[in-house]
């Protein structure tokens, strides 16, 4: 057999409930325009309930033996991403120090440019031509000025991958992002086209702390391959009796 290109086991978790997330509901609740957070994006922390959500992740892999238990632990450099791996790893009792750690501002939220932090409301009043244009090109390839399309994030993650299997093949390695990253890495991962990740899209958003995973199988392809195992799997939320949430995040547009 060829030496193993892939981790054994990869984990994708979304972070838990943000305040971000809160204040986008109670804006679009009230067909506000713009969402009232007076944090940037990337320093905005996890509500209470997303503190819990992580809590009941990290006793999912305390449950787990030491010798299947995350090795590599790859976040998002924004703040509600490191503190739910963070609290991840204290509950389940892995010390950061022995194992690799590390936030990586690839694996960052989609960056929305000028319709930051406008609910759906407020970007078809305030920008109309660009709520007209995305609902034309579609959000797979549509970039708002400063921004970034589903592409950009792609092409981002497709150097995450090279990393991984470069630098942590055989390892089992936990990444935690955002909603974006979670269907972008499927869409990588499962070598899917633009119609059946946004199909995926919109039929449902990415539940906080929920976990995809993918194991490697080395008798499948020339090489071996990832399979998909768990696909947004929130039975360790619903155990440890912390709701369960899927929110969009904060400076997002409409669905489509």
């Amino acid at each position: 057999m060829p030496e193993q290109k892939w981790p054994q086991t990869i984990w994708i978790v979304r972070h838990g409930q943000s305040a971000g997330n809160v204040a986008r509901d109670a804006a679009e609740a009230a067909r506000l325009p713009l969402i009232d957070i007076a944090t940037r994006d990337i320093d905005t922390p996890l509500s209470a309930l997303g503190v819990q959500q992580a809590q009941a992740l990290g006793h999912w892999f305390c449950d787990m033996p030491a010798d299947a238990q995350p090795t590599v632990v790859l976040c998002s450099s924004y703040v509600r991403t490191r503190d739910t791996a963070r609290i991840i790893l204290d509950v389940a009792g892995i010390d950061p120090d022995d194992i690799t750690f590390q936030a990586d501002e690839r694996l960052r939220e989609k960056e929305f440019g000028i319709l930051d932090r406008l609910t759906a409301f407020g970007i078809r009043q305030k920008y109309p031509e660009l709520s007209e244009q995305r609902a034309h090109v579609g959000k797979f390839y549509f970039r708002p000025p400063g921004g970034e399309s589903w592409c950009d994030v792609i092409l981002r993650l497709r150097s995450v991958l090279d990393t991984i299997s470069r630098e942590y093949r055989r390892e089992r390695v936990l990444i935690v992002g955002h909603q974006v990253i979670v269907n972008c890495f499927r869409y990588l991962l499962e070598r899917m086209d633009e119609q059946k990740i946004l199909e995926i899209d919109r039929t449902a958003d990415v539940p906080n702390c929920s976990v995809t995973s993918y194991e490697f199988d080395p008798t499948r392809g020339r090489n071996g391959k990832l399979l998909p195992q768990l696909v947004n799997f929130v039975a360790p939320l619903r155990e440890a009796g912390a709701p369960v949430t899927a929110e969009p995040d904060v400076p997002g547009a409409p669905k489509s």
